[in-house]
């Protein structure tokens, strides 16, 4: 055989997809599959990086790269689960012929946790865009009961993935709030925050809903967190303007608690709920609360800030300084 008749290189993979022909870089791809488990991880590495800025060059490898997820390496599995979560946050209607593959995934018990995890975060994603391909019951239930039984790591994609299944269709768990108000005491902040982020989204459509877990919800309202009380006061205040109200009025003025200054996304939620306890209807409500689509557009960012460590800026260079760190700026010398 000569050498233009020779398959091309596993690791030529990447760059096939940006520039060789369908034939190319699927004969490449069956290469893949008889690869070495680091090889495999750089390949699949590089389509990743390729899936972030054009999604739809992957859309015809989806088939042949799910099989990864269940390669004897767990490694590999997990670089492939981490390319669909990429994929599905970038294009999920890309994703979705993966979905079937990645809930096997989240189902199966012995699987590596963080590659149960990955599954569940690409899943989350396709949900808000296409919640009948997820939302099965079996795949719910792996969601919901992973709360209780899942390692930190999981149960954090896993109710990110819940809030996501609400972003899509809020219906889907109306009859699941209280199962999921018994995981906001979890010590996690982000499981927290992403289960009251989808009760939130729940009491948009359905409102009185929300009464199951009243009390749930009012215990949020002392949460070290200052989003996880802010998504506790905006749950209430739906629930204080529909028909079936609150029996008793929460204790707002407790929120504050040690908080020298409480952050906008807090401070705008307060003032909602006390406005629709007080059922006062003039005036404009603050902007971006107490609706699905200001959640759908805002709540990464709210991640973002939750999880950015606490630290400074450099007044001379602009460069971000983590807290504890040197005195020094490591980029222009000017002291903190």
């Amino acid at each position: 055989m000569s050498d233009s008749d020779q398959p091309p290189p596993a690791d030529d993979l990447p760059e096939l997809l940006r520039e060789g022909t369908h034939e190319e870089t699927m004969a490449c791809l069956d290469q893949l599959g008889g690869a070495d488990a680091e090889t495999c991880k750089r390949a699949i590495r590089g389509v990743r990086d390729i899936a972030a800025e054009q999604p739809g060059s992957v859309e015809e490898l989806i088939h042949p790269l799910s099989t990864f997820l269940t390669d004897e390496d767990r490694a590999v599995r997990l670089t492939t689960a981490k390319l669909f979560v990429t994929l599905a946050q970038s294009d999920s209607t890309v994703a979705r012929p993966a979905v079937e593959a990645l809930a096997g995934r989240l189902a199966d018990d012995d699987e590596f946790y963080y590659v149960r995890a990955r599954c569940a975060e690409a899943l989350g994603y396709v949900a808000v865009e296409a919640p009948e391909r997820v939302t099965d019951p079996e795949t719910l239930a792996d969601l919901r009961i992973g709360l209780a039984f899942d390692e930190p790591e999981v149960k954090e994609k896993l109710a990110k993935a819940l809030a996501h299944v609400a972003l899509g269709d809020p219906g889907r768990l109306r009859h699941q709030v209280s199962s999921l108000a018994e995981h906001l005491d979890d010590e996690n902040e982000l499981v927290r925050y992403h289960l009251g982020t989808a009760l939130v989204v729940v009491g948009c459509a359905y409102p009185g809903k929300l009464a199951e877990v009243t009390g749930p919800l009012q215990g949020c309202l002392t949460d070290e967190n200052p989003y996880v009380q802010g998504r506790a006061a905006e749950a209430l205040g739906l629930l204080a303007a529909c028909e079936t109200g609150i029996e008793g009025a929460p204790a707002l003025g407790d929120v504050a608690g040690e908080c020298e200054e409480l952050p906008t996304f807090l401070t705008d939620r307060l003032a909602f709920c006390r406005r629709k306890i007080a059922a006062e209807q003039s005036g404009e409500p603050p902007d971006g609360v107490g609706t699905i689509e200001s959640i759908r557009e805002a709540t990464e960012e709210v991640v973002e800030e939750m999880t950015t460590p606490d630290g400074s800026e450099c007044p001379h260079c602009g460069l971000d300084l983590p807290e504890g760190g040197p005195p020094m700026c490591p980029r222009c010398g000017a002291p903190r």
